[in-house]
């Protein structure tokens, strides 16, 4: 049996050195990602009932690095609707059911240790009360502020005190300053093997009419962020082979996995 998997496995990891080669592929993935953008694609989708605002994509990758890190607190800037905190939500009470059945126990609602906490500077009152009421609700913890502020900062540093294993999930904000802010404040507290995510990278890859009415756009977005970030900070690198498998990503190059 182990031998089977460890062929399957290699076969994966084949294929995606096979689409790392593969400039062809690349060039019409590039070509249906700006096309279907202008169809805000990433809204047609809903998490447990609530608007996630990403790409199936990017959440098949997350689904991964959650399962691959076990991460005990989920920290996202940009809440929105709340999809993606009801998503990470359910995503720790899966890992806390395979722990709970591993050990022959029972799940106690009111003892859950991992949790998620979102950011938003603005977090709308008809959302607040869908999060709320969600059934995944006793999971989450939402702080209202700018995610740059420094006493929010504080905050999440505070709480992200009592955890070993993090995850740090970037969407709020698109401006090269904001994103690169985050990054310092929030980066650091991805436990090492873990991720710091930017989304929306790829924005530097679209056509710059498409942000005409935004305070973001080509040369001033998390890409560029990201850029100047890893120039500085060598504990995190791109995990290229996440971009290479899924080819539809929001994030190219926004993967960073800290590795020390």
């Amino acid at each position: 049996m182990t031998n089977e998997i460890e062929k399957f496995l290699a076969e994966v990891a084949e294929n995606i050195a096979g689409l790392k080669q593969d400039t062809d592929v690349q060039a019409l993935s590039r070509i249906w990602l700006r096309e279907i953008t202008r169809h805000k694609y990433a809204y047609n989708f809903t998490w447990l009932g609530r608007p996630l605002i990403q790409f199936p994509q990017d959440m098949a990758a997350i689904q991964e690095l959650v399962w691959r890190i076990k991460p005990d607190l989920i920290i996202e800037t940009g809440i929105a609707h709340g999809g993606s905190l009801i998503m990470s939500a359910s995503l720790l009470a899966m890992l806390d059911y395979c722990d709970a059945v591993s050990a022959g126990t029972v799940i106690d609602p009111r003892t859950v240790q991992r949790r998620v906490l979102g950011i938003d500077i603005d977090i709308r009152s008809h959302n607040r009360a869908a999060i709320e009421s969600h059934p995944m609700a006793h999971r989450i913890d939402m702080i209202e502020g700018s995610s740059i502020a420094a006493d929010v900062i504080a905050k999440v540093h505070e709480m992200a005190r009592n955890y070993s294993r993090v995850l740090v999930l970037l969407d709020s904000n698109h401006t090269h300053e904001h994103v690169l802010a985050e990054l310092e404040a929030y980066a650091p507290l991805a436990s090492k093997g873990s991720y710091c995510v930017v989304f929306d990278t790829l924005i530097e890859n679209m056509p710059a009419e498409m942000f005409n009415n935004r305070p973001w756009g080509k040369g001033d977005n998390p890409r560029t962020a990201t850029t100047d970030f890893l120039a500085n900070h060598p504990e995190f690198e791109v995990d290229a082979n996440i971009e290479a498998k899924l080819l539809i990503t929001v994030a190219p190059g926004g993967y960073l996995r800290r590795v020390n």
